[in-house]
């Protein structure tokens, strides 16, 4: 392409916004093709997140600022063609061994129990699947597995390949491991840490996992040998922190994203689980466990609030039923809400891929 045309394109892209992100497309790099044939004008588009759902937004605005900077240049163009792809980013190299077949391992962590942390995998993971991605999740929970249950899969064993790999289970289109598959459900695990963490390691490494975009682990609640060790030895490509505004909540959330910050794995968000309560008859709102706590570490540790999920009893019911809220009630207000932040959590974990395969930026100054 000539530089006049060059121009055109790059005016083009800055004029039109990401719909999750809200960066222009130019700022993005997220142009691939551009070619100029009979006065057409054919973009090819790559994103790095799920882009599918929002796909017809972007080209309406293209083809609106296409139009307008037409007539502001009386350029050669008069019609465009706009052809938009998706492929999530690789942060695991190729040899990683046992996850070969991973492109990003995200784990999903809370400082402490009971704040919805697996409720947010599950509906996470189904609505990555949903948007068109491959998707696994590992229970790392070894003490507490609430996965198969959530999953609707109860007590079903994986099969055995080979001697020496396991079969995920798969159920509503997600690749699932969880220990709750291997041992029965009144069995306690009475282990100690360095056992446990070694059992996790196994249930990571020697399961045959299929092509993943994103492989999400449920962490236990809390900063103990399991989470450091998985964070140490797993290249974790990201990681959730899943907390309610309660103060207390708060607290135990900031040391979680302070684990990861000291071994190096990017929090890609914070997720604010109870954030409000409906009432079902008069439609009465109250923030029962405080407003803005999750805001507030976000703000703080200069990562992004991803969604605030409401304090819904539906959501309780589904998991109870082992038919997650994604799956059975997709077109609801949690439904939708759980797809805004996987949307958001992909598209942030494709901004920092492309932040580390940029490097360090470096600073000169006369000090």
């Amino acid at each position: 392409m000539s530089a006049q045309q060059q121009a055109f394109v790059e005016t083009l892209l800055a004029r039109v916004l990401d719909p999750i992100l809200a960066q222009d497309l130019l700022s993005l790099a997220c142009l691939k093709k551009a070619q100029s044939e009979d006065g057409c004008l054919s973009l090819d588009l790559e994103f790095g997140y799920p882009i599918n759902s929002f796909d017809w937004s972007i080209k309406q605005q293209l083809e609106q600022a296409f139009d307008q900077l037409c007539q502001e240049q009386s350029g050669e163009y008069k019609t465009l063609k706009v052809n938009i792809d998706w492929s999530a980013p690789e942060c695991l190299g190729q040899d990683t061994a046992g996850l070969e077949s991973i492109s990003n391992v995200i784990a999903i962590a809370s400082g402490k129990g009971g704040v919805g942390k697996s409720s947010t995998t599950v509906n996470l993971a189904l609505s990555l699947a949903s948007l068109g991605a491959k998707v696994g999740i590992l229970d790392a929970d070894i003490y507490g597995p609430s996965q198969s249950h959530m999953m609707g899969i109860g007590e079903l064993r994986p099969e055995v390949k080979d001697q020496k790999l396991m079969l995920p289970i798969m159920k509503f289109g997600v690749a699932t491991m969880s220990m709750g598959n291997l041992v029965n459900d009144n069995t306690p695990m009475v282990w100690r840490g360095p056992m446990a963490a070694g059992a996790l390691q196994q249930l990571l490494t020697q399961t045959a996992w299929p092509q993943l975009d994103y492989l999400l682990i449920d962490m236990p609640p809390g900063t103990g040998d399991i989470q450091l060790t998985l964070s140490q030895k797993v290249p974790l490509s990201g990681s959730v922190v899943v907390t309610t505004p309660q103060t207390v909540a708060l607290l135990d959330a900031v040391k979680g994203i302070e684990m990861f910050r000291k071994v190096n794995v990017p929090v890609l968000g914070v997720v604010e689980n109870m954030s409000s309560y409906v009432c079902s008859s008069c439609g009465h709102e109250e923030d029962i466990f405080g407003e803005g706590g999750g805001a507030r570490i976000a703000e703080q540790y200069e990562t992004d609030l991803l969604g605030c999920m409401p304090l819904d009893r539906a959501i309780r019911e589904d998991l109870d039923s082992g038919v997650p809220t994604v799956i059975k009630s997709p077109e609801s207000a949690s439904g939708q809400r759980y797809r805004q932040v996987a949307l958001k959590l992909a598209a942030n974990l494709w901004q920092q891929s492309k932040a580390q395969a940029a490097g360090p930026e470096l600073v000169f100054s006369n000090d």
